[in-house]
């Protein structure tokens, strides 16, 4: 029984002395002073002060310990410094606590972690967890970056950086701003939640609604529901990623690249563009939308390219797969499309298919030629075919080796058969009666157009062939070989808007650089009873006696 009491009161005592070992390695100590001397509730320390807590020494001009209660208010030149980590804090004033290790510096506070230098008047800065926050502004600095903000809260354990509130982030390339980024010091990275505006050294403009990621040495950028814009182009997507370096920009769903010069726009859920080269490609249910004066040429497809280029040869559009096009009263499909700047001409290649007003025009290949906004020529190639529909319901029908048609005012005015040619047309009084049809064969066939109905037809070398009045008309000699009416397959723009319709964004979208720099506050209470009291009196004086 003694031996137990022994052995309970060695715990008893090893237990007071480890509290009392740990009490005393978390109190403050005084290691230097010029002059001490004692007061009220605490002891007053007189230049080249230094005192110790832990792996802490603290420096200043003078300062108040109180010793009882672990803390003490330092005055004049304070520095804080960390022989364990690089952390280094320097300021006129400050308060520091022993039990809790947290420091309340203040005017002119320097808090430097290596290559990373907070400036501030208002920074908390707690020891045990490595986390300092500044208020009521502050700025940090590294070898690449200078960031302002409001608030911030530097997390020195994993090197992050939380600004909120008028952020701004300046650069030798780049000034952003936002209301909340979250810095990674050692990778040099920001990420912001939110509205987010960024302008380049050369006034480019990129922005984010819904936050960004920017690393600031690779100098790349994801943007989310973002845009660049540069002086000659416009890139947006749900999910944008530029990449300065490289001059390359990738988006994901509802992307868009409008080029300013050409005045074209593709739309498609995925794109890649490269600057330098001015190539692009964009596929997903892709459209383009090629801006006239008068008008629109609407397209969709697959798969677009588009390449710009100083010289004006090297500019094209190609599209491919299941494309269909509308321009004014011009409708067309085609397996693949090229279009060419330099001379305004678009190609179609494979089972293409053009409508204007009441003709449908088919042929192996198709080019035809746009002229001051408006479709001049066209030139078929191969099996070319022509087939109009009359009031009557019968098919005018035209075909040859080849065949150039001409239109007026983006209508047909007439078409030119070289080669093999052939022809059906239905000879009807009135748009009601019917007197006969002409079949002829003849090399070169002129037909004439007049409000999209064939107005005449002249056979220019050796015609062939017979005028059968209606009784003598045999149902098998209506079509000339090849004839398929495609009416069904005409696109029009409820189709072209279910392929794709573009996500129409906000003309006037909010930045931040458009705030104005001072805010005018709200006048307190005295003033606004002062401006009333005066407002009354000059109502008294001007009254009439």
């Amino acid at each position: 029984m003694i031996k137990k009491s022994k052995f309970f009161l060695l715990s008893v005592c090893l237990l007071f002395v480890s509290a009392a070992l740990a009490q005393q390695s978390n109190m403050l100590e005084i290691q230097q002073a010029d002059l001490l001397q004692g007061a009220s509730g605490f002891e007053r320390l007189i230049n080249n002060v230094r005192m110790k807590h832990q792996n802490s020494l603290i420096y200043c001009d003078s300062a108040h310990f109180f010793r009882a209660e672990n803390r003490a208010k330092l005055y004049g030149r304070v520095r804080i410094v960390d022989t364990k980590d690089p952390v280094v804090t320097t300021s006129n004033y400050a308060e520091y606590d022993g039990f809790t290790k947290i420091a309340k510096l203040r005017n002119n506070v320097v808090f430097k972690n290596e290559e990373t230098t907070l400036y501030t008047d208002f920074l908390d800065y707690n020891r045990e967890s490595g986390i300092a926050n500044y208020f009521n502004n502050g700025k940090v600095v590294d070898s690449t970056n200078v960031l302002t903000s409001i608030n911030a809260s530097y997390d020195t354990r994993i090197e992050r950086i939380t600004f909120t509130d008028d952020v701004i982030l300046v650069n030798p390339d780049y000034t952003m701003k936002t209301n909340f980024l979250i810095y990674m010091t050692v990778p040099k990275t920001a990420e912001t939640v939110g509205l987010t505006n960024i302008v380049s050294a050369e006034g480019d403009k990129l922005n984010a609604q819904k936050g960004s990621f920017y690393d600031t040495e690779r100098k790349q950028f994801r943007f989310y529901e973002g845009d660049v814009e540069t002086e000659t182009s416009k890139v947006y997507a749900e999910i944008l990623f530029y990449d300065e370096l490289t001059k390359y920009y990738e988006g994901r769903i509802n992307v868009s690249l409008f080029n300013k010069e050409r005045e074209v726009e593709i739309f498609g859920e995925e794109g890649k563009y490269w600057e330098d080269r001015k190539f692009s490609l964009v596929y997903g249910n892709a459209m383009v939308q090629k801006y006239f004066e008068k008008d629109t040429l609407f397209m969709i497809a697959d798969t677009l390219i588009s390449q710009d280029s100083e010289n004006a040869n090297e500019r094209y559009l190609l599209a491919f797969n299941r494309v269909k096009m509308i321009k004014s009263d011009l409708y067309g499909i085609t397996d693949s499309l090229a279009y060419i700047y330099s001379d305004s001409t678009i190609f179609l290649y494979k089972d293409p298919v053009i409508w204007n007003d009441k003709s449908q025009i088919t042929a192996d290949s198709v080019r035809f030629l746009i002229a001051n906004e408006e479709i001049e020529r066209v030139y078929l190639n191969r099996r070319a075919f022509n087939i109009t529909k009359d009031t009557l319901g019968n098919f005018n029908q035209i075909k040859g080796r080849k065949m150039t048609g001409y239109f007026t005012e983006g209508q047909i005015s007439r078409f030119h058969v070289e080669g093999n040619g052939e022809s059906i047309y239905f000879d009807i009084i009135g748009d009601s009666v019917l007197r006969g049809m002409n079949k002829m064969l003849c090399a070169n066939i002129m037909m004439f157009f007049e409000e999209g109905n064939i107005k005449r037809i002249n056979w220019l070398v050796k015609p062939e062939g017979a005028f059968n009045p209606p009784h003598m008309i045999k149902e098998e000699d209506k079509k000339l070989e090849g004839f398929v009416w495609r009416e069904e397959e005409k696109p029009s723009m409820e189709q072209i808007f279910a392929w794709r319709t573009p996500k129409r964004r906000e003309e006037e979208q909010k930045n931040l650089f458009e705030q104005p720099e001072i805010t005018i506050p709200f006048p307190v209470e005295e003033e606004i009873q002062k401006s009333i009291q005066e407002k009354l009196n000059s109502q008294e004086k001007n009254k009439p006696n």
